[in-house]
């Protein structure tokens, strides 16, 4: 397996079955890797779940009991007011027995009260964040293995990712490479930032928006199989959409368009980027518009960028023009003197 494992020049010559080899190899280590870190996920479960439920709970606490509408959270709100109120009844029934001296009457009623309003605070449920509900027999089961799976590839990418360019990288010429190896390498790290991007920012904003619209008129239930898949699709929309600027550095490079090409259609990438963010979960304007933003952000830094590197490429391409006619100026000196 090492051997087969070993970089492969654009020279070298394989078989097809050589290529399936290396191929099936990949394949195997990717699979392996995906089966170790998803066990590992699964074993941490609790914890991913925690960490995908957090723009849910950030998006509960965000309301007061004042301003929500949701009768469920009333009656959460409800609950938690007859919890205090009953803490601060024990409270006082406490001091009254203890101030109550020669009067045992007295003294026996004011503990009874206190006994009483303890109890009915202990038993009043405590306040806690919403959490998804699990309808189906079999569905806490399915959305713990569904969520540590993406915990798990998620993780794995960058592997997965390698083991992907390792194996197409030799196609590529010397010079093709110098143009794919950088965009490759930025692949993962843009990615990851794209998820990062819509944990902290955009999944908050739509679950928040999305769940309290119109909430007076509804009890809302969040079924788990749902928030989870409108979660990992948000997530993974903006980490797609992240790779944009190698899009267009790659466009560039390839010789396809200029910075100047992309500029002046400008109007053309935003009407593009809009529908697309029109048409990812949720399709909120909230969504819509935190999903824009970054992306055309990153749309005018890409072309920068581009431009950049283009004025470059051509200020080297001068520089070797102007040395390569200071050699031939140079080789022909000497037949110039002669003469």
């Amino acid at each position: 397996m090492a051997t087969r494992l070993k970089p492969i020049g654009h020279e070298d010559r394989l078989s097809l079955v050589e290529h399936l080899d290396e191929l099936r190899t990949r394949i195997l280590i990717c699979v392996a890797a995906f089966v170790i870190v998803g066990g590992i996920c699964l074993w941490q479960d609790d914890r991913i779940l925690n960490i995908v439920n957090q723009p849910l709970e950030q998006a509960q606490k965000a309301k007061s009991c004042d301003d929500t509408r949701d009768p469920l959270e009333q009656s959460d709100c409800w609950q938690q007011s007859q919890r205090r109120l009953n803490v601060q009844i024990a409270e006082t029934a406490r001091a009254l027995a203890a101030s109550a001296g020669n009067e045992p009457e007295l003294r026996e009623q004011a503990a009874a009260l206190a006994g009483v309003a303890e109890r009915a605070a202990e038993a009043t449920p405590r306040g806690s964040p919403r959490r998804p509900v699990t309808l189906g027999v079999g569905e806490p089961l399915t959305a713990t293995l569904v969520v540590a799976g993406y915990a798990a590839l998620l993780i794995c990418l960058p592997l997965l990712l390698y083991q992907l360019y390792a194996f197409v990288l030799p196609a590529f010429s010397p010079t093709e490479r110098q143009i794919a190896v950088p965009l490759m390498v930025l692949v993962p790290f843009l990615f990851y930032a794209g998820v990062i991007f819509a944990y902290y920012l955009v999944l908050p904003a739509a679950v928040d928006f999305l769940q309290n619209f119109n909430d007076d008129s509804f009890d809302v239930l969040l079924q788990a199989r749902d928030y989870y898949k409108f979660s990992v699709m948000v997530l993974a929309a903006m980490g797609a959409m992240f790779q944009l600027p190698l899009v267009i550095l790659a466009i560039v490079r390839m010789g396809i368009m200029t910075p100047r090409q992309l500029r002046k259609n400008r109007r053309y990438a935003i009407l593009i980027i809009a529908v697309i963010a029109a048409l990812l979960p949720g399709g909120d304007p909230v969504t819509m518009l935190l999903i824009m933003l970054p992306i055309l952000a990153l749309y005018e830094g890409s072309i920068l960028l581009a431009a950049l590197l283009d004025r470059r490429d051509q200020r080297r391409a001068a520089e070797r023009e102007a040395e390569e006619a200071a050699d031939a100026d140079a080789e022909l000196a000497p037949y110039d003197s002669d003469d």
